[in-house]
């Protein structure tokens, strides 16, 4: 296998060297570069439709906060308008761009993602529509899917690329990869390569047996077996835990309307933990888990279990954020169904409940299932210029983007050990450089940059974004 790669990585850098010359001069012809004197932010402002909320400062960096007016329906674009909050951070125009989504609100804190710091470029991020404030108003949730989504992004990309006119790579992580994913798939002639990181791919949504394999043998015997029993003992002692969540959720003014009631929220969270520990945490990390779940106290397990899945996650004020999460995995990107062996059925009510359970009832919600088979069919035959990215230890890796014959200089690998945070950064060494080449060059750099297979950038601990992006457990 590193045989393999390593004659791989050469070819391509040959085939690089010979390519690199026609892709600059392509990308200078796409429009001309606006002149080192014409400030960026005038620049930025000249767009119709583009609005400053602020910039704020980076060295070495323009930093703004937009807004950008989208239509509500790409399909029917005078049917109404919205504000899309979108942020640049930018470096030169005469350096590539990476446009990062991560699928949710976004960051308006500077930050740099990993393709950026690789290719030392600019970075473009967009907040998905329907996440506060980039909503419409009112709120038509039939316009919230990945078709719309991508349109979103092809129309920021049409109104940038006049101003960065270099090499375009879209990334993004987990729900993020999964939309760099679907905006590739709808308008595969905007990028120049795609960098997804762990993003799942749940192509039928009622075979979801990949993630029962996963949990059966990910990690260590002794590590599975101590997550098994704490989540097990938080049902056996049901009765004083949900009274010490009665108390928790008064205190902080949950309420339990959406999911049904407060039984059904303490299920939910108990039925994350082991799901949420294997997501955001490292084998190594099992030393933190009570090691005999029969004999620890009711603190012990409420604390553990609280610090993985939280407590806060299905009351209302929890899931309101994430309520165009669970209206798209319930209506086209599919969510996982596991089971518990080791907890007897008398424990568990519920089970995994549905994305409908989680979702206020005055939406409308309908499942498409042909909406991720076509994507999945897509990748498989049409893969050009895309890289996933997943990690060994994470349990949404378990239903992932596989490449068929039709895929062209694309690939999928693993990072050994890593969990939802998975990188570049975490492949073996072979896999690490060959991916480090291939988003060097997609991004039109030098061929010596590309042989080097390097990130040109050196690493800024406060602006290079390494974590994992954590949201609740059971959201990618």
């Amino acid at each position: 296998m590193r045989k393999a790669l390593r004659w791989l990585l050469a070819l391509t850098v040959l085939i690089g060297t010979l390519s690199t010359a026609a892709t600059a001069g392509a990308a200078t012809a796409a429009g001309p570069r606006a002149t080192a004197t014409t400030d960026i932010e005038d620049q930025l402002l000249a767009i119709p439709g583009m609005s400053l909320i602020q910039e704020k400062p980076y060295p070495g960096y323009r930093y703004f906060v937009l807004n950008y007016t989208q239509p509500v329906d790409h399909r029917h674009p005078a049917k109404g308008t919205f504000q899309q909050r979108i942020t640049v951070l930018h470096k030169d125009t005469a350096r590539p761009t990476v446009f990062y989504t991560g699928g949710y609100n976004v960051s308006t804190t500077p930050s740099r993602r990993e393709p950026t710091q690789i290719v030392d470029g600019n970075q473009v991020s967009m907040e998905y529509r329907f996440f506060t404030p980039s909503r419409p108003d009112p709120a038509d949730w039939s316009k919230l899917d990945i078709w719309q989504a991508a349109s979103d992004q092809h129309r920021v990309f049409e109104a940038l690329k006049k101003i960065y006119t270099k090499n375009w790579i879209s990334t993004g992580g987990s729900k993020g990869g999964m939309t760099a994913t679907y905006y590739e798939r709808f308008y595969p002639r905007d990028m120049d390569g795609v960098v997804a990181y762990v993003a799942p791919n749940d192509v039928v949504n009622d075979e979801d047996s990949a993630y029962d394999r996963f949990f059966a043998t990910v990690g260590t015997k002794e590590c599975r077996d101590r997550l098994n029993a704490v989540q097990r003992e938080a049902l056996v002692r049901r009765e004083p835990l949900e009274r010490k969540y009665e108390a928790y959720a008064a205190e902080n003014g949950y309420t339990f309307t959406t999911i049904g009631s407060l039984d059904r929220a303490y299920e939910a969270v108990v039925l994350d933990y082991v799901w949420g520990f294997w997501q955001y945490s490292l084998l190594s990390d099992c030393d933190t888990i009570p090691a005999n779940a029969a004999t620890a106290t009711d603190d012990e397990i409420w604390t553990s279990v609280d610090t993985i899945s939280g407590f806060s996650a299905y009351a209302d004020q929890g899931l309101a954020t994430y309520t165009p999460y669970y209206y798209q995995a319930g209506t086209q990107l599919g969510a996982p169904t596991i089971h518990f062996p080791h907890i007897e059925k008398k424990y568990v009510r519920y089970g995994y409940q549905p994305p409908r359970n989680f979702v206020p009832r005055d939406i409308t919600m309908k499942f498409q299932p042909w909406a991720m088979r076509d994507v999945d069919t897509w990748v498989k035959h049409n893969a050009h210029h895309m890289l996933f990215v997943y990690g060994q230890n994470d349990p949404w890796g378990a239903e992932r983007f596989r490449l068929g014959k039709g895929a062209k200089d694309s690939y999928v690998f693993t990072a050994p050990g890593l969990n939802h945070g998975a990188n570049v950064a975490g492949l073996v060494a072979d896999q690490k450089t060959l991916a480090t080449a291939r988003i060097l060059q997609w991004a039109g750099v030098s061929p010596t940059a590309v042989a080097q297979a390097k990130p040109l950038a050196k690493f800024d601990a406060k602006l290079d974004v390494r974590d994992v992006e954590r949201e609740p457990a059971l959201r990618p």
